[in-house]
């Protein structure tokens, strides 16, 4: 599926969601002890789903790459806080949502992980590389790869005893 906006993606709303969450339970008391445990969780948060957005838009794969691996770092920042808020003994009154904002960095982490390998694997170097003559191939290819579906299937129609996927074993 191609993506027209980041806001389409499926991580980003996880990644808001988070956010989101994490900002309710920091107005909890335990957070408004001396230090910045509050703004950093909150920072960290936040830029997960900053940098699927950012790199969403720069337009190449490597950049979207690099702010991908960025959102992920801060997933695990996001995650080691919470470890931490989850053993404080102040906050014990916390621990089921904690659980569950665990829960859901972990998630956002591991599709941020699975899109960035398949962005690796891909030839794809991004939007601002589509050249005309680059779109026109892809399309070509897309179009070759359909008419090939579309042969198969209406030769296994007019010959069920043939498969209609030439690479499948019988």
């Amino acid at each position: 599926m191609k993506y027209e906006r980041f806001e389409d993606l499926p991580v980003w709303p996880a990644a808001m969601d988070l956010a989101q969450r994490v900002y309710a339970v920091t107005r909890d008391r335990f957070f408004s002890q001396a230090g910045d445990l509050r703004d950093q969780l909150r920072r960290a948060v936040l830029s997960i789903s900053n940098n699927i957005a950012e790199g969403f838009e720069r337009g190449s794969t490597a950049e979207l790459l690099a702010f991908l691996y960025i959102a992920r770092g801060s997933a695990g920042e996001a995650r080691s806080m919470l470890h931490f808020v989850e053993r404080a003994p102040d906050a014990v009154h916390l621990r089921s949502e904690i659980s569950d904002l665990l829960s859901l960095a972990e998630s956002c982490s591991r599709q941020i992980r699975a899109w960035a390998n398949s962005l690796q694997n891909s030839d794809i170097q991004g939007q601002r590389h589509l050249t005309d003559a680059v779109r026109a191939r892809y399309d070509a290819e897309r179009r070759a790869a359909e008419f090939r579906r579309e042969l198969a299937r209406t030769l296994h129609e007019a010959r069920p005893d043939i498969h209609p996927d030439p690479d499948a074993k019988e």
